[in-house]
């Protein structure tokens, strides 16, 4: 049973970047056909999709988010992360991990989806 745990601060300055990290257990993040994607929610919002990185190690961006993005991912030890920086106050939200089939962007369905983490954006 593949399972998804993210990590990383809680707490995040204005102008800094958020680095997150999701820990996949019980499945490789190798296998196909699977998207691993990073998707926030804002206090009183609807879920924004961030970007993926797949099967074979290629990423894909939000266009909105695309110049602050970088997604990457460590096969060693099961891993991606997420880089999103010059982070403001409406980057408050819960930050998930979740894994999609391909091909996730036709379909929006995530089938394994990561507790999520707040991260709040303040001085």
């Amino acid at each position: 049973q593949v399972q998804l745990q993210e990590s990383g601060p809680g707490l995040v300055k204005p102008s800094q970047t958020l680095s997150l990290t999701c820990i996949v257990s019980g499945g490789s993040i190798t296998a196909n056909y699977y998207h691993w994607n990073w998707i926030r929610q804002a206090p009183g919002k609807g879920l924004e999709w961030i970007g993926y990185i797949n099967y074979r190690g290629g990423t894909y961006y939000s266009p909105s988010l695309k110049n602050r993005t970088s997604i990457s991912w460590d096969t060693s030890k099961n891993q991606f992360s997420l880089a999103l920086s010059s982070l403001t106050p409406e980057g408050t939200a819960v930050y998930y991990c979740a894994r999609g089939p391909d091909p996730v962007l036709a379909t929006g369905y995530f089938d394994i989806w990561g507790q999520g983490t707040l991260v709040t954006v303040s001085s």
